[in-house]
């Protein structure tokens, strides 16, 4: 047990320090003790510490991120519903059971405390967890003694300097923005998800939680407009005109002048024309090109090149980035900056780096530069800079971490490095036939100084290749000569990377719930698969908000609402204004959808029916021909196997084994073998892998389907 504050002491003040995370205050913790071995004590399972500094005792307590959220003041589970209070996290949902033990710690550990000072993450979530905290735990005298650290690493001299230059005060702008963020979410997210849950259960008898909110709604409607878009796009014709031609032994590329040819008679007559012809470079162009340095990360930069370069979720960059952070090696990684300020030690980082052997090269390249100035980006975070090492030197990263580890290092040093300069090669061919003139071009690329490219190698391509020595009125023969015809195709997909650059561009979110946003969608079942494609629910829930409910939609609604947020935080607009805003809105949108429940149920439910019938589908039945091919879990065993529909009705017993393990997705091909469906498996930890569910088929060399 800790000792309590009202024993015997000869210290001059008892402090409170709150921090957000176990991790976290284990090392401020370390870096605040005088000898840096704080004393270590477990309260009913969670760690508490007690440092000694210039003779205070200081108490470092941690949060479990928020222990304390919005609850619903009585009522039951309808909407509309208005009243909410602030309450214990474990009250308000008990899957939050283990948040109870750590507010009755820090309650214990409080005991005579004569200061209190706010160390979780600096920034709007950190400033009102440690808020509310200290408000409900320790009481709403503490707060007029608390103070603010301020960090943006977790290094030793970082915190010790956060410590000496602590503000005197709570950052309480940004807890009220933080407060009011919540607050209108709250609302939004529970009267919305209620009236479609709700809906649903009325219609159908069915509950599933269907949730909607002021971020996701908009979101979901970007998906859902693409989709429009792929689906309705009609491909238009056009051709192609494809040579080649050989100099110095080299076969290099010819572009025809038109990238595009609209009439299939053009295009042959071109290759009519031109085809075992010479033609004549009438002029040569070169033109260098600088291409600067790219900005250091912060974090929608990190998730979009994590998910280009790995293809790696935007929450599994999140959550290796947050243990990077904890661990001391990166800086805060919840930033919206791709700047570094002149305050950090960016020569005393590289000599760190220096110590790593695949850096040691491109850092002591970097050091010999007698001024290093990082390119610093459009976008600027006031309190955290953009994402970068600190110098210390993990020992033993591997999988994802050390991947984004070495992203974000190599990223740092490219921020560093000096412009690349292109040679770029423009080569006009001239032939005359038919007493017309065709136009094709060659082109090339020569790198003439690396830059920055040299440290952010392997995550940048040098595209291009170089020509050969080229002269004017040279002769060029016209080689495999041709045309294609193409289709103009749909716009792409959003994929989780791009969906999560559109949200910053709109405005929608901040960089700490926009990863939650997306993860929503996905678990709900609104969206599905890498490219983000929006499925049957979600396509039905939109169209139905579209017709009554469209503020839900809407960006500008949501954007103004986090205008007023910001706002706040400046001290400009009041929270109340805020509340009774979202009210206001809220109120007309759910008497709207009230008056068409019936309706939406129906449509939802019957989105959901057809997405389950789709999920179970697997092909049509090779044994009887009319029947599908469906996955069945066997009541007493719960093993799956596919079984033929027409089973039921006794007209076919048709069924194959399954594997056991992974998700099975049918692919809409048969085996050229025996006609039976073909599916991919996606098992955690493997690649997937396709297979014909007849175990007989006489393509088969063996194999189990019990993985």
């Amino acid at each position: 047990m800790i000792r309590s504050g009202n024993e015997e002491s000869d210290l001059k003040e008892r402090i409170l320090v709150v921090c957000e995370k176990p991790t976290a205050a284990r090392r401020i913790a370390r870096a605040l003790d005088d000898d840096g071995a704080p004393e270590a004590y477990d309260e009913g399972g969670v760690p508490l510490f007690i440092a000694r500094r210039d003779d205070d005792e200081l108490v470092v307590v941690s949060a479990l991120g928020h222990l304390f959220s919005i609850a619903q003041d009585g009522g039951k589970w309808t909407y509309p519903v208005y009243d909410y209070r602030w309450a214990p996290a474990h009250e308000a949902d008990k899957r939050q059971a283990r948040t109870k033990r750590f507010i009755q710690a820090i309650k214990r550990a409080s005991e005579g405390a004569t200061g209190y000072v706010s160390a979780c993450d600096l920034d709007m979530e950190g400033s009102l967890i440690a808020y509310m905290v200290l408000l409900n735990i320790c009481g709403e005298g503490s707060l007029n003694e608390a103070k603010r650290m301020r960090f943006s690493t977790l290094t030793e001299r970082d915190l010790n300097k956060a410590w000496e230059g602590m503000s005197p005060t709570l950052d309480y702008p940004l807890i009220e923005a933080g407060r009011t963020r919540h607050e209108v979410d709250w609302l939004f997210g529970i009267n919305l998800t209620r009236a479609l849950s709700l809906s649903l259960k009325n219609a159908s008898g069915t509950f599933k939680t269907l949730s909607i909110g002021r971020v996701q709604g908009p979101t979901l409607n970007f998906v859902k407009e693409r989709e429009v878009e792929i689906r309705t796009h009609v491909p238009i014709p056009f051709w192609v005109i494809k040579a080649e031609t050989k100099i110095e032994g080299r076969r290099i590329p010819l572009g025809y002048t038109d990238a595009r040819v609209g009439k299939k008679s053009d295009a042959r007559s071109v290759v009519r024309a031109c085809r075992g012809k010479d033609g004549v470079i009438s002029t040569i162009s070169t033109r260098r090109v600088e291409q600067p340095p790219p900005p250091p990360f912060n974090l929608g930069d990190l998730q979009r090149e994590a998910f280009s370069k790995f293809r790696y979720a935007p929450r599994t960059t999140l959550n290796s980035a947050e243990r990077l952070y904890l661990g001391t090696y990166i800086s805060y990684p919840r930033t919206s900056s791709q700047r570094i300020p002149p305050t950090i030690d960016v020569r005393g980082i590289l000599e760190d780096l220096r110590r790593r052997k695949e850096y040691t090269r491109l850092a002591a390249s970097l050091l010999k530069e007698s001024k290093l100035r990082p390119v610093q980006g459009a976008k600027d975070d006031p309190a955290h800079p953009a994402i970068h090492p600190t110098g210390a030197i993990p020992g033993n990263l591997s999988g994802v971490d050390a991947r984004i580890y070495d992203l974000i290092c190599r990223r740092f040093m490219a921020s560093l490095g000096g412009p690349a300069v292109r040679e770029n090669v423009s080569a006009k061919v001239t032939v005359n036939a038919e007493g017309r003139h065709y136009t094709f071009f060659l082109r090339g690329t020569k790198l003439i100084e690396e830059g920055w490219i040299k440290y952010y190698r392997p995550y940048v391509k040098d595209k291009g290749s170089e020509l050969p020595k080229l002269s004017q009125g040279q002769k060029v023969p016209i080689a495999k000569l041709r045309s294609l015809q193409r289709y103009t195709k749909p716009p792409a997909r959003f994929n989780p990377g791009s969906l999560l650059r559109l949200m910053e561009d709109e405005g929608l979110g901040t960089k700490a719930t926009r990863t939650d946003i997306v993860d929503t969608l996905f678990k709900r079942g609104y969206v599905k698969g890498n490219a983000a494609e929006i499925t049957d629910l979600g396509f039905t829930i939109v169209e139905n908000l579209e017709r009554y409910a469209p503020d839900i939609l809407s960006v500008e609604m949501s954007r103004s609402l986090e205008e007023d947020m910001g706002r706040i935080q400046r001290g400009e607009f009041s929270r109340a204004d805020t509340i009774k805003k979202t009210v206001e809105l809220l109120g007309s949108t759910l008497s709207g959808f009230k008056a068409h429940e019936g309706r939406i149920g129906s449509e939802i439910s019957g989105a959901i029916t057809r997405e389950e019938e789709r999920s179970i589908y697997l092909g049509r039945c090779p044994g009887c021909g009319d029947g599908h091919l469906r996955i069945i879990v066997n009541k007493k065993t719960g093993k799956r196997f596919a079984g033929c529909s027409n089973y039921f009705d006794g007209q076919c017993t048709t069924s194959y084994p399954l594997p056991q393990r992974g998700r099975i997705t049918a692919i809409g091909r048969s085996c050229g073998e025996c006609g039976a469906p073909i599916i991919k498996v996606t098992s955690r930890g493997r690649s997937p892998w396709e297979l014909c569910i007849n175990m007989e088929c006489p393509s088969k060399g063996g194999g189990s389907t019990d993985e």
